[in-house]
């Protein structure tokens, strides 16, 4: 589902501004191994948004999707616009990969910039978990992998390939366990609502869902995310199930990503 959650998603943490254990925690037993649903894989698509809070546009992405070499393959550019350039200059690339048979990750790959240094981060997943590396121009030592172990484990670009999966009929609920880049989350995603939308891109059908975050702290507690309080996310309800809208409560008021266009790019 194209630019999908990831833009809205590489973006969307820039905008707010593990190491592996052993030990069960009671949590996880009420996180059933997640599987994919019988709704078919998004067909090949390239897409904008607009990123911003309040009613002030931010930044912008394109993306593109589709299967390559036997993956399914989301790329992504994006960056501040405008006044708020001037501000703050941010530009990320973002590469996520995953199979399409099961909908697991199999790696993503994102370089931030800023005006004074250069982000880098890799994560690559196994099935029971991930290694991450994370490298920054600005710092003095070599970057230290981290691993993370929980099984099923998603990043963003597979968990929203789970989700739109499903039947998602009113009141059902999702509980994942996903790894956008430094840290893990509990996500707790209720289908609130069948409903209508406009967005830069149309009017659609819809499907509302809810989203609760919880992190998994290095003791592999579950703690309050300091700065997400919730968030809303639609997408189509159709055959293509398009990330059209994500609103998020956060600290700093109400950020959102929002599609302003799409095209198909091959048959699905």
């Amino acid at each position: 589902m194209g630019a999908r959650f990831f833009l809205a998603i590489g973006l969307l943490p820039a905008l707010l501004g593990g190491t592996a254990l052993a030990a069960a925690a009671p949590w996880e037993k009420t996180v059933p191994l997640s599987k994919r649903g019988a709704f078919p894989n998004p067909r090949p698509m390239r897409a904008t948004y607009q990123f911003g809070w309040n009613d002030l546009v931010a930044a912008t992405a394109e993306i593109s999707f589709g299967e390559k070499d036997g993956q399914l393959q989301l790329t992504g550019t994006g960056g501040t616009i405008g006044l708020v350039r001037t501000l703050w200059r941010f530009d990320v690339q973002h590469l996520a990969k995953a199979d399409p048979a099961t909908l697991r990750p199999i790696s993503m790959h994102q370089v931030d910039e800023l005006r004074h240094k250069t982000v880098t981060t890799d994560l690559a997943f196994n099935p029971g978990g991930v290694t991450r590396t994370r490298t920054d121009t600005k710092a003095k030592k070599p970057p230290t992998p981290k691993s993370f172990e929980f099984p099923g484990l998603l990043d963003l670009h597979s968990a929203l390939l789970m989700i739109r999966s499903q039947p998602l009929t009113d009141g059902s609920v999702q509980r994942l366990v996903v790894y956008p880049a430094t840290n893990a989350y509990l996500a707790t995603i209720t289908v609130a609502a069948h409903e209508s939308v406009t967005v830069g891109a149309g009017t659609y059908k819809a499907i509302k869902l809810d989203l609760q975050l919880s992190k998994v702290n290095k003791k592999r507690e579950l703690e309050p995310h300091k700065k997400f309080r919730q968030a809303s996310v639609w997408i189509s309800d159709d055959a293509d199930r398009l990330l059209l809208r994500i609103e998020a409560r956060v600290f700093v008021g109400t950020v959102f990503a929002e599609m302003q266009s799409v095209h198909f790019t091959g048959a699905r």
